[in-house]
């Protein structure tokens, strides 16, 4: 092994890999195609969540392999997705009240504060402080913060009361968009133009143009201020 190489292990399995790569990089480097779990590569859909240990540190590690670089003695292993509570209810009769959210979510009254959500968010998102909104019932706030959430499972895979975080803020922004964000009248009126095929002949005009036409008319559109 060259000194530009460091070793890690891929299922088990020793590879020797340059010491400047992501961890999506390495695999590939080792040989491996990625189907899944590879998604945007920039860090910013969550798909690429992986676990690791390093030689004599009894800690389990995790991050967003697209994000992390590989370390000496690393111990990989990929994961389709962090297992974690997910609770199935009705959004159309949910209610945006707190009740609501921890009868969905009834863990949530275990969140001892301890800020371990936050800290690995690799959006950098303020996780504990949506849990307590969740809790107090401010939904529209809870949806805010956490409109970034990548949904990626970390925040659940470091939390010591097991509780999905991200099942939660996404719970929240599904309830503040049925009930409470402001309705989009003119998004009510373009859909029941649609559905009386008002724009049927300008679609069928479109499917006939050439790319240099269609970019031409795409730049000479009139934008909604």
């Amino acid at each position: 092994m060259t000194e530009d190489k460091i070793r890690i292990y891929i299922m088990g399995k020793p590879y020797d890999v340059p010491k400047n790569l992501t961890i999506m990089k390495a695999f590939e480097y080792a040989g491996y195609k990625l189907l899944r779990g590879c998604g945007c590569r920039g860090g910013f859909c969550g798909a690429c969540a992986t676990v690791w240990r390093t030689y004599n540190d009894y800690k389990i590690k995790v991050g967003l392999a697209c994000q992390t670089l590989v370390e000496d003695g690393m111990y990989l292993t990929q994961i389709p997705f962090f297992p974690a509570p997910k609770a199935i209810y009705d959004i159309e009769k949910a209610e945006p009240t707190p009740e609501q959210i921890l009868k969905t979510y009834p863990e949530l009254y275990r969140c001892v504060g301890c800020n371990a959500c936050k800290k690995i968010c690799p959006q950098e998102l303020e996780v504990m402080d949506i849990m307590q909104l969740a809790i107090r019932g401010d939904i529209e706030k809870a949806a805010k913060l956490s409109f970034d959430c990548l949904m990626c499972g970390l925040c659940a895979s470091r939390c010591p009361a097991e509780i999905a975080q991200y099942n939660i803020s996404i719970l929240c922004r599904r309830l503040y968009g049925k009930s409470i964000a402001p309705k989009a009248e003119h998004l009510k009126q373009r859909m029941q133009e649609i559905h009386n095929h008002k724009f049927n002949k300008d679609v069928d005009k479109l499917v006939t143009l050439d790319e240099k036409s269609l970019k031409e008319l795409y730049f000479k559109r009139e934008i909604e201020k």
